[in-house]
């Protein structure tokens, strides 16, 4: 590749970043239809169940939905921005918002058995045997 070839190349490929940035930029501001985050999950298992536990902060129980079929759990819901931030200058914004779903992967053999929002994590038992 030649001098010239290359420094054409170095600009076509600058070129397609910013473009992409662009693209990302507008997508930002776009409310989402789809889930824009998965909440982080813990699961662990005890002789009787399998537990998940997800981490909800500032979700209320009713904006949260589970779905249990065989072998997949699928958490959804929203988080919205407090109402003062969606008034005021946002500094940092690091904890998600908007849409999310998670979906997990289960045994077979096991049935949901309750599930419970306790200070912003959602705790979920599933029974084995079932």
């Amino acid at each position: 590749m030649t001098g010239r070839d290359l420094e054409s190349w170095m600009w076509q490929e600058a070129l397609a970043m910013l473009a992409r940035a662009e693209r990302l930029h507008r997508r930002f501001f776009e409310p989402a239809a789809d889930a824009a985050w998965e909440p982080p999950v813990d699961v662990y298992e005890t002789p009787e169940a399998v537990w998940i536990v997800a981490a909800l902060p500032g979700v209320p129980a009713e904006r949260v939905r589970l779905r249990h079929e065989p072998g997949v759990a699928v958490i959804e819901g929203e988080r919205r921005l407090p109402a003062d931030a969606r008034s005021g200058f946002i500094r940092r914004l690091e904890i998600p918002h908007g849409r999310f779903r998670r979906r997990i992967e289960l045994p077979a053999g096991l049935a949901l058995d309750g599930h419970q929002l306790v200070d912003g994590c959602l705790y979920i038992r599933f029974r084995k045997g079932a």
